[in-house]
Parts: structure tokens; sequence; C-alpha cells
């Protein structure tokens, strides 16, 4: 059983910068792809980055160029750095994880969820 646990969010100015880590728990979570998702009040879930085992990532449009997804391995943590935030940032952030090697988009194929950090970007 993995259990995932979001920190680093935080109310910050646009343009401003933020580090999200998610800490897994669980011998084999290098094995696992894991993502960020978001869930801004009155939408579903976004995926915004993803990394598989293997080092592949993928990222939502909006972020590319903004947001860098990393892991590190032997922490068991994935983070999400994320720079020149705009007010549409403004999300709940949620760490997620599943067995495999895709990156799927949708919060329907992740089996392990983290509690979620809010991020509140003011403009």
């Amino acid at each position: 059983q993995v259990q995932l646990v979001e920190s680093g969010g935080g109310l910050v100015q646009a343009g401003d910068s933020l580090r999200l880590s998610c800490v897994a728990s669980g011998p084999t979570f290098d094995l696992y792809t894991k993502v960020w998702f978001r869930q801004a009040p009155g939408k579903e879930r976004e995926f915004v980055a993803g990394v598989t085992w293997g080092g592949s990532i993928q990222y939502l449009d909006s972020v590319k160029g903004r947001f860098t997804i990393s892991k590190d391995n032997a922490k068991n943590t994935v983070y999400l750095q994320m720079n020149s935030l705009k007010p549409e940032d403004t999300a709940v952030y949620y760490c997620a994880a599943r067995k495999g090697l895709t990156i799927p988009d949708s919060y329907v194929f992740y089996d392990y969820w983290g509690q979620g950090t809010q991020v509140t970007v003011s403009s």
C-alpha cells in the first residue's frame, strides 16, 4: 500500500514560485508513475504533470516552460517546481501514483492519492 503526503503549498503573488513535494511510503515507489493533478473550485480535477519510473515526462500545455516535475528515488519523493505562477494556477494540488509505464491524464487511472495542498496565486 502506497501512502502519499504533499507539502509546499501556500499563498503567493503572480510571478512567484513554489515547490511542492510529495513523499511516499512503500518500498517500490520508484517503480510507479507519479503525477500531479489540480482541482480549482467548481472545476474537474486536471492533470498537470507526470513522470514514469523510466523518466518519461508529460505536462499540461498551459504549464509547459513554467512547471518542472522531478523525482528523487532515494527519498521516495516527487517534486513540482512551479515558476511564474498565475492566478489561474490557483487550485488544490494532488499527488497521485499508479503502477505502469504510461501517464494517463485522467484521474480515474490512479490508485493512490495524497490529501492535497492548497496553492493560491493572487494578482
